[in-house]
């Protein structure tokens, strides 16, 4: 049996610009959360770890990130686990490659007559790890951009042989309209017929898996989110592999590194008092791990107002990232209506009419702009003071 750890998209020294002060702690998180990574290799006594392109967020690193991270290799080949890295799309293998500037295999201790490290490139672009009974391809490009399909020819006769033939690739899996304009772009056509028994990917920072034919490919997603609507982040994959007779079987696991926890929370308007009440409430959920995603729906009683900016603001403190979204609706009118020849009385028919006709038409937007009217001018009429 071969057990791996696979990784991707790390993105260490991201800069976060929408974070603000928050941005140093998030690149902290990163770090954590690929330390994690490693430790769940140790704890599993894994043969081989996978990196599958952009560990790093940029070519442009200060010495002591890669130092950082040659620091946690060097756990990793003192427990004779082999790394394999590819570099990805931001740090691609061009000439300011980071992977040039520095010895990253060195750095961890491993020396030319190993495989303890090994960074694939366009010059090496599969190693043969013996120790394993494995090959390890990693089809990349000296640009960005890829000129083809890093799948286009690809063949595993063209490594000596091995009881196990691994694959990586940085880029997307084809999906019409949708990665017509990615840097990397691979069909499930390719992935049938390559021959490979496993396809670890990066490039996308959700972890999902699939089969193509024969070939299981898997992302393992960005161990800790990049940005802050990842939700399926903070993952790597265990990934199992035993040959059986003829053929290979291969399980993947999804297992949590990622420190950040994301929470969607729907509440409706008629249970919200007033905006005080509000903030008081969600602070109760105080996280500074989690992201949380509020949507306010339901019908909204006249009386209530709601400043979303001040509601962030006030709850900001108390989580890592917090969202609230209004989708709630104003009433219409309830009970008997004033006579129709009062001000009052007019001005409610006349709106509620334009409301009907506008969610009829399916105008929902305007609809909604019509209540807020209607709910403003019954406050109005009624000699309540309003705030616009």
């Amino acid at each position: 049996m071969l057990r791996i750890v696979h990784t991707a998209d790390v993105h260490l020294g991201a800069r976060h610009a929408d974070l603000g002060e928050q941005a140093s702690a998030q690149r902290e998180r990163q770090f954590a959360a690929f330390v994690a990574t490693v430790d769940l290799a140790l704890a599993e006594r894994v043969d081989l770890f996978l990196i599958a392109g952009d560990l790093f967020d940029s070519n442009v690193q200060p010495r002591r990130s890669v130092e950082r991270v040659a620091a946690e290799l060097t756990r990793l080949a003192t427990a004779k686990i082999r790394t394999v890295i590819i570099p990805g799309t931001h740090d691609v293998y061009d000439r300011a490659s980071i992977y040039r500037a520095y010895d990253l295999e060195a750095m961890a201790g491993s020396r030319p007559d190993d495989d303890l490290v090994t960074v694939l490139h366009p010059d090496r672009p599969f190693v043969h790890l013996a120790a394993c009974d494995a090959v390890v391809f990693g089809p990349v490009f000296a640009t960005k951009r890829a000129p083809k399909s890093p799948l286009d020819g690809f063949a595993t006769d063209a490594a000596p042989g091995a009881t196990y033939r691994i694959g990586m690739i940085h880029g997307a899996i084809a999906i019409p309209g949708k990665t017509d304009r990615d840097d990397v772009v691979i069909t499930t056509e390719e992935v049938a017929a390559s021959g490979l028994d496993y396809l670890a990917l990066g490039h996308w920072h959700s972890a999902q898996q699939a089969t193509a034919g024969d070939v299981t490919y898997a992302y393992a997603g960005a161990p800790e989110p990049v940005a802050l609507d990842q939700d399926r982040a903070g993952k790597a994959l265990l990934v199992e592999l035993e040959r059986r007779g003829t053929r290979t079987v291969v399980s993947v696991e999804e297992r949590q590194v990622g420190r950040t926890s994301f929470e969607k929370v729907r509440i409706d308007a008629a249970s919200i008092a007033s905006q005080p009440a509000f903030i008081e409430g969600v602070a109760r959920r105080a996280d500074p791990d989690l992201v949380l995603d509020i949507r306010i729906d339901g019908v909204r009683p006249d009386e209530l107002d709601l400043d979303l900016d001040e509601i962030e603001a006030a709850l900001a403190p108390s989580f890592l990232k917090v969202r609230v979204r209004d989708g709630s609706v104003a009433a219409l009118t309830e009970g008997v209506l004033p006579p129709p020849d009062t001000i009052t009385g007019a001005f409610i028919r006349d709106v509620e009419a334009r409301i009907t006709t506008l969610e009829a038409d399916g105008r929902e937007d305007e609809a909604a702009e019509a209540r807020d009217v209607l709910r403003l001018g019954r406050l109005l009429l009624a000699g309540h003071e309003v705030t616009l």
